[in-house]
């Protein structure tokens, strides 16, 4: 299974931040949808960054202050990506080596999506299921 077909079902939105939004401006999207990871882009969905939980997190240690700082202060400036064509079991790697659990897409150079691990952990659940359920079958018919 692909990437393709994770965003497929779930779709290919991606909330995104600018750089010089303020770490306030984070936290609130990060709860009003939900999720643990923003992508800082441009006005062309070209990737400057990468924020998570983790990252408003360490920001917190400077004191309330933190919050009305610039995103780009605390970003991941060098983001990992993947691309459509790439496997579950590639992503899987990337994401278990580089310690993090989001995962931006990117085609022709532009954000096309994101997957997270949770993401990945349910389609290749879904993927061995149903191995299983073939393997099943052509017992059954032995």
């Amino acid at each position: 299974m692909t990437v393709a077909a994770i965003l497929s079902r779930k779709g290919r939105e991606v909330v995104t931040v600018s750089a010089d939004r303020s770490i306030a401006d984070v936290i609130q999207m990060l709860s009003e949808h939900r999720i643990g990871a923003v992508v800082v882009a441009d006005e062309n969905r070209r990737i400057l960054g990468i924020v998570s939980e983790r990252d408003v997190v360490r920001a917190l240690v400077r004191g309330p202050g933190a919050l009305d700082g610039a995103v780009a202060s605390i970003m991941t400036a060098k983001v990992v990506t993947c691309s459509d064509h790439d496997t579950i079991n590639d992503v899987m790697s990337r994401m278990t080596e580089g310690r993090f659990r989001h995962l931006p897409v990117v085609e022709d150079g532009k954000l096309a999506g994101i997957v997270s691990i949770g993401d990945v952990v349910k389609a290749r659940i879904e993927q061995v299921e149903r191995e299983a359920d073939e393997m099943r079958a052509y017992i059954a018919m032995a």
